[in-house]
């Protein structure tokens, strides 16, 4: 079996229930061949005996979770290695195990926020996730049934590491905030975890510090997630938090996605902090003891965000491509060159604080945000000086041509010839993916999916009808190419 088509940039995901309709891909087979592929990549990677071997599994609220467990364990335990049994966790705190236990290696179940049939598996070593070239590597040795199998089998210990992990950030408000053992009494916090596996942030980060939690929603996990999508990104699940935080007038909401590798929050207005926000006051944050340093962004982030960054906080921005491993690896790389880069983050909203480990964490952010309310900053009138677009968009063009990669390319250098040609466009002298124009009204980028036969196209614009503007000047220049349908919308 060629399990390839299972890759996801640096994950493994696809279908794992047929509620949906559509037929299984992460079947039960198709699991334990690549945990055991994952076994045989460690065996090399760490030039390291199976039977030394310790690593953690853990899963979020999806309905598959306790199936794919099974498997996964069983694959692992074939090969004499010792398996820690998180259950229920969150994907960093899986990450945390490499850490705190001392784990060689760990895998969360996963598939994020995507519809409740689907899932899939993130691995974690202790430098960092795995990268797509690794889990091309494992599903390779998946596809050809590479297995170890030991004449000892390996042991399963349930371990409770949220517990640990939950401390971990009650830890750092007390320490950070300084005013005792309940520095968060005076303050009420409403959080969404979408029935995902954030509701541990409420009953075991705030609550215990003296937060007022009433009015939080969706903090029991259920795969189903019958409520909203869990992603701080939806436009339902969000309007959801900021409903609930006015409704309980609290002075802040926080909103996870389903395994808490990203977050969102709410303001004590209702009013979100998301995309350009979130990072702007994580910027804040990380500059806090890192005067002058660089935040990486990917390519969609605002020319707003950037004076603010670079204005405001006397910081340095710099964009980069989209995906939040890219973003990541660009800041390891920048620190490696000298460069004080102190965050990573994505307007997606992972975020990565290089002091804590690189390491796309929501509830991290989410606390380091907290234990600025807790001080006494005042988080609206800190963004209050950002410029924001009056309008902002992003339309999607399909790709027809089988070398989809070329053809992008090629319509890419053939909107820079377009753009130098008017002297009312100004291509970005920072743009490291595609190619993105400033207009009279705002801008627009144009950059080629990495995995997929699409061309996102964003725009913000300054001024109401700014976008549709731009979009009748480029839309000539659009239907010369016979291969790229252009949205019905655009």
């Amino acid at each position: 079996m060629d399990y390839k088509f299972l890759k996801s940039g640096t994950d493994v995901r696809g279908i794992a229930s047929d509620l949906g309709g559509k037929a299984v891909e992460l079947t039960d087979k198709a699991v334990y061949d690549i945990m055991a592929a994952f076994a045989v990549w460690c065996v090399n990677k760490f030039s390291k005996p199976a039977n030394e071997l310790k690593i953690a599994l853990g899963h979020d609220s999806r309905i598959t979770a306790d199936r794919i467990a099974t498997a996964a364990k069983s694959a692992l335990t074939a090969a004499g290695i010792t398996v820690l049994d998180c259950g229920l966790a969150s994907t960093p705190a899986m990450f945390m195990t490499t850490v705190d236990l001392d784990t060689d290696a760990a895998v969360q179940i996963t598939a994020s926020h995507h519809p409740f049939d689907r899932n899939g598996l993130k691995f974690f070593i202790p430098s960092g996730g795995l990268e797509g070239s690794d889990i091309a590597d494992i599903l390779s040795l998946a596809s050809n049934e590479e297995e170890l199998i030991s004449e000892n089998k390996g042991e399963v210990l349930p371990t409770d590491y949220m517990t640990d992990y939950a401390a971990r950030l009650r830890d750092m408000i007390i320490r950070e905030v300084n005013k005792g053992d309940k520095p968060l009494q005076n303050y009420h916090i409403v959080v969404d975890a979408g029935n995902g596996v954030g509701g541990f942030y409420a009953n075991n980060v705030l609550a215990p510090l003296g937060a007022d939690i009433s009015g939080s929603q969706f903090l029991n996990p259920d795969g189903m997630f019958p409520n909203h999508i869990p992603n701080p990104e939806n436009l339902e699940a969000i309007n959801s938090i900021c409903a609930a935080v006015k409704a309980n007038n609290a002075d802040f909401g926080v909103i996870f996605d389903t395994d808490v590798d990203r977050a969102g929050c709410v303001d004590g207005d209702g009013v979100e902090i998301n995309r350009n926000r979130l990072i702007a006051i994580a910027a804040y944050i990380a500059l806090g003891g890192n005067k002058g340093g660089t935040i990486v962004t990917d390519s969609v982030t605002s020319d707003g965000l950037k004076k603010y960054i670079e204005g405001d906080l006397g910081g340095k921005h710099y964009r980069y491509r989209r995906g939040y491993k890219n973003v990541i690896n660009k800041a390891i790389e920048l620190c490696e060159k000298g460069i004080d880069c102190p965050l990573a983050i994505e307007t997606s909203g992972h975020a990565a604080l290089r002091e804590n480990y690189f390491l796309d964490d929501g509830a991290y952010l989410a606390t380091k945000i907290i234990i600025e309310l807790a001080r006494g900053t005042d988080i609206k009138a800190l963004l209050s000086t950002m410029d924001m677009p009056a309008e902002e968009g992003e339309y999607r063009f399909n790709i027809t041509d089988p070398d989809f990669k070329t053809y992008g390319e090629n319509v890419i250098a053939e909107l820079e010839k377009f753009a130098a040609l008017n002297p009312d466009y100004k291509i970005a002298d920072d743009n490291r993916e595609g190619i993105r124009v400033s207009t009279k009204q705002g801008w627009f980028l144009l950059r080629l999916s990495v995995h997929d036969p699409v061309m996102p196209m964003n725009f913000e614009s300054n001024e109401i009808g700014g976008i549709e503007i731009m979009k009748n000047e480029l839309c000539a220049f659009f239907k010369k190419f016979d291969a790229l349908e252009i949205p019905k919308s655009f």
